[in-house]
């Protein structure tokens, strides 16, 4: 089922949900369109299956990847160097089944309006805790607005997944990870 849903996930963010069909999920995910129905009744189920379990794979990846981080500041920056590493090449290009459900979805669907809001919600919490953290450090100063930052933060990085489907290169997303640190000098 997780290889599955790999490849849903693939299809919507290649495509979007309203140009995926059921044919091309059938395709993809190489099952019969019968299993689909039986496994997930319709494409919108489908794509929440396939979302929830991006969602579950990326903020896992996530987090490994801030918890290398020795202090606020290096953990803060380990978040943006993995958006900035998702937003290029082949990856960048494929995008974010977040920002395509947002910008696709969410004022149709209240379902999965609720999902995508929660998981901005959810990412722009963990920014404030790390700016926190950084405060609490003494590596990001303590004068700065946690709020306001982890919200701009939450912008940039979402905007790195925007700009990253089309085709920047490494340089430039890393530039844009570089540019938003000097933020917090």
């Amino acid at each position: 089922m997780e290889d599955a849903l790999d490849k849903a996930v693939r299809v919507f963010c290649e495509r979007g949900y309203h140009a995926t069909s059921i044919a091309d999920l059938t395709s993809a995910m190489e099952l019969a369109s019968g299993s689909i129905y039986k496994a997930f009744k319709d494409k919108r189920a489908v794509f929440l299956a396939a979302f929830d379990h991006y969602k579950a794979i990326r903020d896992a990846q996530l987090r490994e990847a801030i918890h290398r981080g020795g202090n606020g500041r290096e953990r803060l920056r380990n978040a943006l160097n993995f958006f900035a590493t998702s937003s290029y090449g082949a990856q960048g290009k494929l995008g974010c089944l977040v920002v395509s459900g947002v910008a696709e979805l969410a004022t149709f669907d209240e379902e999965i309006s609720q999902r995508v809001t929660g998981s901005l919600e959810k990412s722009e919490t963990m920014l404030g805790e790390l700016l926190r953290q950084g405060q609490d450090d003494g590596s990001i100063p303590a004068t700065l607005d946690n709020q306001s930052t982890a919200r701009l933060m939450l912008c940039v990085l979402q905007g790195m997944r925007v700009i990253g489907k089309s085709g920047r290169s490494k340089k430039d997303m890393q530039a844009v990870a570089d540019a938003a640190m000097k933020l917090l000098d």
